[in-house]
């Protein structure tokens, strides 16, 4: 899943943003007039610019979470789940470079416990099902339905997607699984047979160390898995090139709830998804669902081609430049791509042309 990086050394990393150029237009003709994507503000009301804190009933009590809408698009509305668990919705503002131009609405959103919204402090309340019946709440209060409801869920935010659609899926008109397998036996597997070996043996050697000793607070754990993981499955630029909101996001990384669901290792998974697997169910998935995979991504791409495989009506997209966050590192690919399927699942395709 999308890994957890040091707070000092993001912080200490600053580069560019996503650039808005390159990336041709897959048909512009869908995409709203500029009015109607940006449309006046009620003037009976506070402009906040698309904020609204959503009010979340919880066994231990109401919380807030954090949405911000951009755009209007009254057939595509697109609501994003951020991974870690525990990260930002920040790393997902390379969307504003693509999407408008478009026409596409997108919603921002922090899970509980994550960036703007309320954190509890309660590991208790880090558990799945929980998170699936606020990410209903959040739809609720959205007044999103499946006449334009698309649901992006990346890495740990592609479980939580997954899960909501398998059981909520009446409200969905299309959903993206985006670098995350749907089993994390399989996950830890292809970690552990396929991206270990690809280490020099030495360094492989003193990280298998630290865990053995579960000395994960080490600092010496990161300057290992920086250059020789991070830059080549998370994110393949060099660390001082890493976009700001990559950087923003992962430096206000929750690691209680990373931990808990997680785990502290980043070869194996040892929290609450242990044994998570939802491949058996993925021919239950009636809506079109698109699975976006990279070539160098933490993530068996492979695996990635067969989600969209056994959906019943699926469509895979691998990004032959991309690792675990291919909307940077292969973003023309990627952003090309979702905004096809995106276009085409609105126009009536079930399983879209890439």
């Amino acid at each position: 899943m999308l890994k957890r990086l040091l707070a000092p050394t993001l912080l200490a990393l600053t580069a560019a943003a996503c650039s808005p150029s390159a990336t041709e237009a897959p048909d512009a003709a869908a995409a709203p007039a500029l009015t109607a994507y940006f449309p006046a503000p009620d003037t009976a009301a506070l402009a906040d610019g698309g904020v609204k804190m959503v009010p979340i009933t919880t066994p231990k009590g109401t919380f807030k979470v954090w949405t911000k809408r951009f755009g209007s698009n009254p057939r595509i509305k697109l609501l994003l789940l951020n991974g870690g668990p525990g990260a930002t919705h920040e790393y997902f503002e390379c969307m504003e470079s693509f999407l408008p131009r478009e026409g596409i609405e997108f919603i921002y959103y922090d899970q509980l416990g994550c960036g703007n919204s309320d954190n509890p402090q309660d590991t208790s309340m880090w558990s799945l099902p929980r998170y699936v019946e606020e990410v209903e709440q959040v739809r609720q209060a959205l007044q999103l339905d499946s006449s334009n409801f698309y649901l992006l869920g990346h890495s740990w935010g592609g479980i939580l997607a997954a899960e909501y659609a398998l059981k909520y899926q009446q409200h969905l008109k299309g959903l993206v699984i985006s670098n995350m397998m749907m089993s994390i036996p399989a996950y830890g597997k292809y970690a552990e047979e396929v991206l270990a070996p690809q280490f020099k043996p030495e360094v492989l050697k003193e990280i298998r160390e630290i865990e053995a000793r579960k000395d994960f607070q080490n600092p010496r754990y990161m300057e290992l898995l920086l250059p020789n993981f991070y830059t080549q499955h998370i994110l393949r630029r060099p660390l001082e090139q890493w976009p700001e909101p990559v950087n923003r996001s992962f430096a206000k990384m929750n690691q209680s709830l990373y931990v808990t669901m997680q785990g502290p290792s980043e070869f194996g998974v040892s929290g609450k998804l242990l044994n998570w697997n939802r491949v058996p169910d993925l021919p239950k998935l009636a809506m079109p669902v698109l699975s976006i995979g990279g070539k160098h991504d933490t993530m068996d791409p492979e695996h990635m081609r067969m989600v969209a495989q056994k959906v019943q009506h699926g469509t895979a997209l691998i990004c032959p430049k991309g690792s675990h966050m291919s909307f940077y590192d292969d973003q023309q690919t990627y952003m090309r791509g979702l905004i096809t399927w995106l276009k085409g699942v609105d126009k009536g395709e079930k399983e879209v042309k890439l």
